[in-house]
């Protein structure tokens, strides 16, 4: 009676431990969900509540559209004050997951009467979706190891400063809900591959699908999944729940994204997808494998092998020779642009420049690792460990996870954002792992009772199947019960048992801890709380200063104080007010990379050429100086960009017959040189050169470089600083100084005394960041010779003065 009474007592026992454990989990959830918006809200503190960047500009036009028009005027809308003349059909161009998410949150927020604004929601879009990053980080990482460590990754996501740089308030991009939708298909993934629901299933398609509406990053998980089902295949770890997890998947996923108008047909017919499909032939061949081999004898099952052998490489072959031909019909051989220039990081510089030219496509420096992930790169290499302790079909796929992250991120540095989650998984795992060996060690080392057994609470409920003897020297040795020898169960019902509830039911083993001193442990643990604050502390300066300036104002510190330069939102004010509605004007702008930009007035035109790197102030001109432009950041037509960077690297005279052919007014160059600001058009100028040459051979890179050195001084070429860039960026730069001294470059210029013949200037903003100069009227042509040589033929055309002098 009091065993029955006892066992009761620990059965409430155990029921009331994990009730309150549900609860301070779940509280421990809410706390990090607040933390990951809060520390993104120092945009909005330090500054105000505004777009940053360049692209999100865009996209809150886009979503201001459809908040005010509708859904179906959204996926017809035919916009025309982009590309002109040709225009651009915006439900068929641009990926709608992140502006029907911010709709969405609009139209319900104000179904409640809550009546925030548009530009609001936008703001706080990417705040919100990243809390709900970190609880889908909280539930990948639980169902790989374990309620600890999901949450420790849960809170290291929050805070990791890679993810803050694309999810600051206002930073209203693709990528501030592309990365809750990555994290939360690689979940539903796992969740199926750990309990072969074909509910979970259903549900990660559904996400891919959200995924794909979101951003283009979504090939990655399209490659990344058959990479693991291939892997599984290859070590023998097939199932019947590996099938569940990817044959729904793929042929719900695919079906989905072809419904998404960007995608389309890509969907089967580019190679980033075949993959899928070919490790899709090879699970139904292996299942039918297995499948016959269950109710055939061993004889007949060699027979059948060979026959399901012959006939499904057959069919591989056949499926491999129709996507061998399918790549070779295409030029690029299938692949896009940017899934090249991944897989050879050679490739856009040799054929693409105006990829090439994006800062985001350009490889990292080692300093950007430890700046975006910091002490999580020598925390990974330990979480890899714990993945192999024991490697399960969920660990073993975060480990892929991670390797091919690395690999992508170290090609492109914006792919450090895809790494940041995975990262942050394998060092939740091993900080949790960590502080579980040094607590449980701390634990054992405490005061025991008299009867030599660790004091009450010592044991863990994990631990109910092991005895620990303790020694008087304080050894602590594990004997295994009768319990357990004689209830141990077979192989086969281990692998069946293994997987029980959410998440894999840990081996007996792992409770095989060697147990460290007690001055060890409280040295190890000191030292991981000093290793998590310093991370803190750099998460927090990263979050405040770092990256929380919106682009559009930019700051500096000095000793007399803090400054504010807000000269780009100066010159779009002029344009608004001082152009009129049929003018043209032509940016040669920096923004994230970019280079130019031509624009038409008030409710005209703005033709923006990128250059350099990556068009974006055609997208804030639009919203704030109501102005259409003819090239934005979707370099789809490379001629005309290329044509005005050709203009650009002309000199005067020609380019003036290029902007004049384009119908342009105004040209405007970014200029840092006189308060030192290094991304402006000057420095990105040779981008413009390699992509104008692209399509114009007679402008050659090497015309612009003194001994393969690029350079603005004495030492320039005259090809150099007779172009029409260099003359619009230093005109009367020798007046402010008296010497033309560069303050970005840091030294003085080549050709300092000059004047327009072409181009007149009429704005130039406080800091001579953007400089507006109008093109001269064309003078006017006179046909014939009028010169009087003599006074006969004076007299001559004064007898014909009554015919027209002019035919």
């Amino acid at each position: 009676m009091a065993e029955v009474e006892a066992s009761t007592a620990a059965s409430g026992g155990d029921r009331l431990r994990k009730a309150s454990g549900g609860v301070l989990c779940a509280f421990t959830l809410l706390f990090i969900g607040v933390l990951a918006f809060s520390i993104r809200l120092f945009s909005v503190i330090k500054y105000e509540s505004v777009i940053h960047e360049f692209d999100p500009y865009f996209n809150y036009r886009v979503t201001q559209f459809l908040s005010k028009s509708g859904i179906y005027e959204f996926w017809n809308w035919f916009d025309d004050r982009t590309w002109y003349p040709l225009g651009r059909v915006i439900g068929g161009t641009v990926y709608p997951g992140l502006t029907l998410t911010a709709g969405t949150i609009w139209w319900l927020l104000n179904s409640i009467n809550i009546p925030l604004s548009v530009e609001t929601v936008c703001v706080f879009t990417a705040p919100i979706f990243s809390a709900n990053a970190s609880w889908a980080t909280y539930l990948l990482t639980k169902e790989a190891k374990g309620h600890g460590a999901g949450l420790m990754a849960a809170t290291i996501l929050a805070m990791v400063p890679s993810y803050i740089s694309r999810s600051v308030a206002g930073s209203y991009d693709n990528e501030a809900v592309a990365i809750f939708a990555l994290i939360f298909t690689f979940y539903l993934y796992v969740k199926t591959l750990n309990t072969g629901s074909l509910f979970y299933a259903t549900l990660n398609a559904l996400s891919y699908f959200y995924m794909v509406c979101s951003w283009g990053g979504y090939t990655f998980i399209i490659n990344l999944i058959p990479m693991h089902v291939l892997l599984c295949i290859i070590t023998g770890r097939y199932s019947s729940r590996l099938y569940i997890a990817y044959a729904p998947f793929v042929v719900l996923g695919t079906l989905l994204a072809a419904l998404v108008p960007v995608v389309g047909f890509n969907a089967v017919l580019t190679s980033e997808h075949f993959a899928s499909f070919l490790v899709f032939i090879i699970l139904h061949v292996v299942a039918l494998v297995y499948f016959i081999k269950g109710f055939l004898t061993p004889r007949l099952f060699k027979v059948a092998m060979t026959f399901v052998l012959t006939v499904g490489l057959a069919l591989c072959f056949a499926a491999v020779v129709i996507l061998v031909a399918l790549v070779a019909s295409s030029p690029t051989k299938g692949w896009s642009g940017r899934s090249l220039s991944l897989l050879d990081p050679t490739y856009a510089n040799k054929y693409i420049p105006i990829i090439a030219s994006v800062s985001e496509h350009q490889p990292p420096t080692w300093p950007s690792y430890f700046m975006d992930i910091n002490v999580l790169a020598f925390l990974v290499p330990a979480g890899i460990i714990s993945c192999f302790l024991p490697l399960s079909d969920a660990s073993s796929f975060l480990v892929l996870y991670l390797v091919t992250s690395v690999y992508f991120s170290g090609v492109m540095v914006r792919l450090m954002l895809v790494l940041a989650p995975a990262a942050c998984i394998l060092s939740g795992i091993a900080l949790s792992e960590a502080f579980n060996v040094l607590t449980r060690s701390m634990k054992f080392q405490r005061p025991r009772s008299d009867d030599g057994l660790p004091a009450a609470g010592d044991i863990t409920p994990g631990t109910s199947n092991t005895a620990a003897t303790i020694t008087k020297n304080g050894n602590i040795t594990k004997e295994k019960t009768e319990n357990v020898s004689k209830g141990r169960p077979s192989k086969k019902n281990r692998k069946e048992k293994e997987w029980v509830g959410s998440s894999p039911v840990r081996p007996e083993k792992e409770e095989k801890l060697c147990v460290l001193p007690a001055e060890a442990s409280a040295m190890g643990i000191l030292f991981l709380i000093i290793l998590c604050g310093l991370y803190v502390v750099h998460c927090v300066w990263a979050a405040a200063e770092a990256y929380s300036a919106p682009s559009i104002v930019l700051t500096s510190h000095s000793h007399e104080g803090l400054h504010i330069f807000d000269d780009f939102r100066e010159s779009y004010a002029w344009l608004r007010h001082n152009t009129e509605v049929d003018d043209k004007v032509c940016f040669q702008n920096y923004s994230y990379h970019l280079n130019c930009i031509i624009l038409i007035s008030d409710t005209e035109m703005v033709m923006i050429a990128v250059g350099c790197i990556m068009v974006g102030l055609g997208y804030q001109t639009t919203a704030m100086a109501n102005r259409t432009v003819i090239v934005d950041n979707n370099t789809w037509n490379n001629t005309h960009i290329a044509t005005v960077g050709a203009a650009m690297s002309s000199p005067e005279k020609a380019a003036w017959e290029i902007f004049n052919s384009l119908d342009v007014k105004y040209v405007l160059v970014v200029f840092g040189g006189l308060i030192g600001y290094p991304s402006d058009d000057v420095n990105k100028f040779l981008w413009m050169v390699r992509i104008g040459g692209g399509e114009f051979p007679h402008i050659k890179e090497e015309d612009y470089l003194r001994d393969g050195n690029y350079r603005v001084d004495a030492q320039g070429t005259p090809t150099m600083l007779s172009c029409l860039m260099y003359k619009l960026c230093y005109y009367r730069f020798v007046e402010t100084d008296g010497k033309g001294f560069d303050r970005a470059r840091r030294y003085e210029i080549g050709r300092k005394h000059f004047k327009l013949t072409h181009f007149e200037e009429v704005f130039t903003t406080h800091h001579w960041m953007v400089r507006i100069y109008k093109l001269k009227p064309q003078k006017n042509r006179i046909r014939g010779n009028l010169k009087l040589k003599s006074s006969s033929k004076a007299s001559s055309m004064r007898k014909g003065a009554g015919k027209n002098p002019w035919q």
